[in-house]
C-alpha cells in the first residue's frame, strides 16, 4: 500500500521493452501530479511521449508512453472517450524496429455498455487515419468473455495474453493487446519476477510484435 516510484520502475526497466504502455500514472486529485517522476524515468533512458497534458503529468487520463532509444516519434494525440467516468486514450505513430506503428494506450470504464462505446470511438478515430500498422494495448477492464470487444474492436484482434489481476493471484485478463492484421504477436506473456507483484495492482503483460508474412 506504499508508493515506491523506484520499484515501479526497477519492474517496467526488467521488461527489456522497447515501448512501455502504462495507465494510472497520475495521482487521481488536482493537479494531478505524476506518480512517476519524470527526473526517474528520463535518467533511466526512457522517452516521455508528449500528449499535451497540463501541469506534471506523463500523458493523458493516467495513459502513458515510455519510449526505449530504438524508437522514432512520428506525432501523438489523445482521444477523448465517452461515458460516466472521465476516460481518455493516448495515440502515438512511431518509427520502430518492424517498421511504422501506430499504438493506442486506454483504459477503458468499469461498466460494460460505456466500454464497448469507448472502443467503438477508437475505432472510428483510427478508420480516419491514414493505413498503418496499429496494437491497442491497456486496461481493457473486461473481467468475462471477450466476445462482445471482439465483436467492437473491428480491424484488430486481440493476442492471447494471460490473466494479470490482481498482482499477487491473476485471475483477471484485464490487461489485453490488440493487433491489425497485418501484425503478428510471435511470444506474449505477464513478467512475474519480484517485485512485480508487490509494485502494482496489476501484472504487467507484454507481446513480441513482427510483422506479418
Amino acid at each position: 500500500m506504499r508508493r515506491r516510484p523506484d520499484r515501479s520502475l526497477s519492474v517496467i526497466n526488467a521488461l527489456g521493452a522497447d515501448l512501455v504502455v502504462l495507465q494510472e500514472v497520475d495521482k487521481r486529485l488536482p493537479p494531478r501530479p505524476a506518480a512517476l517522476p519524470h527526473d526517474m524515468i528520463e535518467e533511466d533512458g526512457w522517452t516521455i511521449l508528449p500528449f499535451g497534458a497540463p501541469g506534471g503529468s506523463l500523458g493523458w487520463h493516467g495513459n502513458a508512453m515510455l519510449a526505449g532509444p530504438s524508437i522514432g516519434l512520428r506525432q501523438t494525440a489523445h482521444i477523448d472517450l465517452p461515458g460516466l467516468e472521465p476516460r481518455g486514450a493516448i495515440l502515438a505513430e512511431l518509427d520502430t524496429p518492424i517498421g511504422p506503428l501506430r499504438v493506442v494506450g486506454l483504459h477503458l470504464g468499469l461498466i460494460r455498455r460505456y466500454r464497448l462505446l469507448q472502443v467503438a470511438t477508437i475505432v472510428r478515430r483510427l478508420r480516419r487515419l491514414p493505413p498503418m500498422a496499429t496494437v491497442l494495448a491497456g486496461d481493457f477492464n473486461e473481467w468475462g468473455s471477450a466476445a462482445a470487444l471482439d465483436a467492437t474492436a473491428q480491424g484488430v484482434r486481440f493476442a492471447r495474453t494471460p490473466p494479470s489481476f490482481p498482482a499477487p493471484r491473476p485471475v483477471a485478463r484485464l490487461d489485453r493487446i490488440a493487433l491489425c492484421d497485418s501484425l503478428q504477436a510471435t511470444h506474449v506473456g505477464r513478467h512475474l519476477v519480484k517485485p512485480a507483484h508487490i509494485a502494482s495492482d496489476h501484472l504487467p503483460v507484454w507481446a513480441d510484435l513482427a510483422a506479418r508474412t
